[in-house]
């Protein structure tokens, strides 16, 4: 008996959701992902400051449909959806046919027309993304430790995080913390102490989307733990010296981007519309014009609220699309019958380093630890398999007791680099 294919590309939060919520189905279902695992993107900032390492926040795909047999998965990359043969292709070539297609593929850093800035200020998607920063960020106070100045030195402890949004705050309250409680007294010839950690935002506010009271609330908390946060500036200029911001420049090698994002380029081969970002701007059931067998949710989606804005790019998003794409296509329910998606919010959350947090729920706003503790348990909740649940509380309970990340590691030569360069 031939089951009906659904074909699922990206395995985030939209594509593992809708595969988890398909169990049991009489489906042939197939994921397709560039990566073998399934990343908690959320933490990544942590990844990138040390307090957690890679495995912790990831889950290899197989492992987490193991016991669900109408599912395969493969590992792969897709270029191009031919909408009329009903196929996804393959990077080598090879061609996946579909009754059901979901597209699910997330979004990357975005650098508003400046890409030869990507060079220098990396941005934080991937877990190759978050070890690079990991590495440039200690390396720098090792670079600094073997200067014959404190003026030299200064470059290497200057840090300079672009865009005020949830993870640019996370990561700058992140940095200060690193330098000053974990690398406290690591050293003899520097003081990391004494860094200079930026945070650039170039509206008014940091985290714009939230309460006024908030955003400020999370600025004082960003400086009382030495963050210079510069709110209305905009970045002119980046390269390997430093940033331009306006009429001031900041010498530093230490440059991390968080300042916007931009779909996959593999919506473009759907021929449809598409807002500035490049996502795809879908109907009210999710999906694309005259193709009702075509859903796209998460990052790669446009869809738009009651209130005419689109939806946030959060996971809680991407996860009740996945659960409302998996009841249609359990049902095979015809495209006339369908009702469309809606929205559950159930609020936002940032943290701004140990025991600081702040958190919309509905009417309800708060801010400091119990807004922190909320952090953590959402977090964890969230969190795919009981391993990492358990790791990640443990590992942030040591953190919150003694102020040190486990995962300083450095796994290339600082010798050849400097050698390099000279």
């Amino acid at each position: 008996m031939a089951y009906t294919k659904v074909v699922i590309v990206g395995g985030g939060f939209g594509g593992l959701n809708t595969a988890k919520s398909l169990k049991g189905a009489k489906l042939d279902i197939l994921l397709i992902d560039k990566t073998n695992h399934h990343l908690f993107q959320p933490l990544l900032y942590q990844v990138a400051t040390a307090a957690l390492s890679p495995a912790d926040i990831a889950t290899p795909i197989r492992e987490v449909f193991r016991g669900q047999s109408n599912f395969h998965v493969i590992m792969g990359d897709v270029v191009q959806i031919d909408k009329n043969k009903k196929e996804v292709v393959l990077g080598n070539g090879d061609r996946m046919n579909y009754d059901y297609l979901v597209l699910s593929v997330g979004a990357s850093h975005s650098y508003f027309g400046n890409d030869p800035w990507e060079k220098f200020a990396p941005g934080l998607k991937t877990i190759s993304d978050a070890l690079k920063i990991r590495e440039q960020v200690l390396i720098s106070f090792e670079r600094a430790e073997r200067m014959d100045s404190l003026k030299e030195a200064a470059k290497y402890l200057n840090f300079v995080v672009i865009g005020g949004g949830p993870t640019g705050v996370e990561m700058a309250g992140a940095i200060a913390e690193i330098a000053r409680k974990t690398m406290f007294k690591n050293f003899r010839n520097i003081h990391p102490e004494e860094s200079k950690i930026y945070l650039i935002e170039a509206t008014p506010y940091i985290l714009p989307v939230y309460p006024q009271k908030l955003s400020l609330k999370a600025k004082e908390d960003l400086e009382n733990l030495g963050v210079c946060v510069m709110v209305g500036k905009k970045v002119t200029n980046v390269s390997e010296e430093g940033v331009q911001i306006e009429d001031q420049f900041i010498p530093c090698r230490n440059i991390i981007w968080a300042a916007g994002n931009q779909a996959s380029p593999l919506l473009k081969t759907l021929d449809v519309p598409l807002d500035r970002q490049g996502r795809v701007i879908v109907d009210t059931e999710l999906n694309i014009p005259g193709h009702p067998e075509i859903f796209v949710i998460g990052d790669a989606a446009q869809a738009m609220g009651p209130d005419g804005k689109p939806l946030p790019g959060i996971a809680p998003t991407a996860i009740q699309q996945g659960r409302y794409v998996a009841k249609i296509i359990k049902n095979l329910t015809p495209k006339e019958k369908r009702p469309p998606f809606k929205y559950f919010d159930k609020g936002y959350m940032a943290t701004i380093g140990k025991s600081k947090a702040v958190v919309v729920a509905g009417k309800l706003q708060f801010s400091g630890f119990i807004a922190w503790l909320a952090w953590c348990f959402i977090h964890v909740v969230y969190l795919v398999g009981f391993r990492n649940r358990l790791v990640v509380m443990m590992q942030w309970f040591f953190v919150f007791l003694t102020g040190q990340r486990g995962a300083r590691l450095i796994y290339r030569s600082l010798d050849k680099e400097m050698t390099s360069q000279k």
